[in-house]
């Protein structure tokens, strides 16, 4: 009896030593799965996601288009005169043969620049996550207007994970400025107005003038051209969206 009862506790000490085995590899794997995520992740779409940057400023070089004589650099020109949507250059001029905006497939063809909270990323055509989102590129909603042009250019980026550009954009508050480069024009857009959470169905607030189906208080009445930016929240999670819009406030060109 006296060995039977030690051969049960041996078993039970193996049992209990083995389970413990366990649980320290499902922890030591969960936590690689998190370090994954929130770190790695970050890492790799973070430096794809500049390696583009900077490729796309390479590929446009110098401004294409001339800045009018004596008018100084970071001179910025009327909302109606840009060369995306054909109106007359300031100079006089027409706009630049090939400065209309038609960008294909899921390509990077513009960079937002958020200097509040430091962000500088790629946009890309589409919002899918494979080909765009979870490259650490900011999303262009396909069905929204272009840079610069009468509607609104509707934006996605991740909050949490895989470069997340768009994790602080709850931080912006109205007057912050959202630059957006391309490769013939600089447009600047100021912040207007945010909308802390709605539905992730909520289709207004990407239309063309931009405005709740959820809650109507929220956004606005009359056309113009306009920047939103959309985000999942709260962090860590995709339950609803947090959305920022702003106004074109100036353009100028490269």
């Amino acid at each position: 009896m006296v060995q039977g009862g030690r051969a049960r506790r041996a078993w039970a000490a193996r049992g209990l030593w083995a389970g413990a085995e366990l649980a320290v590899t499902f922890g030591l794997l969960v936590l690689l799965l998190v370090a994954h995520q929130l770190w790695w992740t970050n890492r790799e779409a973070r430096a794809e996601a500049g390696h583009t940057v900077h490729s796309l400023e390479r590929e446009w070089g110098a401004p294409r288009v001339p800045v009018p004589s004596g008018s100084g650099d970071d001179e910025q020109v009327a909302v109606g005169d840009h060369p995306a949507t054909g109106a007359p250059h300031p100079s006089g001029g027409k706009a630049a043969s090939g400065a209309k905006i038609t960008p294909h497939g899921d390509q990077a063809y513009a960079v937002i620049r958020i200097p509040r909270i430091g962000v500088t990323a790629p946009i890309a055509q589409g919002i899918s996550k494979a080909g765009v989102l979870d490259k650490g590129y900011v999303g262009h909603y396909v069905q929204s207007a272009q840079p610069g042009q009468v509607g609104n250019f509707a934006l996605a980026g991740h909050r949490n994970t895989h470069g997340e550009p768009f994790r602080y954009i709850n931080e912006l508050r109205a007057g912050d400025q959202v630059m957006v480069e391309t490769r013939d024009t600089v447009y600047t857009y100021v912040v207007d107005s945010t909308l802390p959470q709605t539905s992730a169905r909520d289709s207004g607030t990407i239309a063309a003038v931009p405005r709740s189906d959820v809650k109507p208080s929220y956004g606005y009445s009359t056309p113009g051209r306009y920047i939103t930016l959309t985000t999942c929240t709260p962090e860590f999670t995709s339950t609803y969206r947090l959305v920022v819009w702003g106004k074109l406030q100036a353009s100028r060109p490269r």
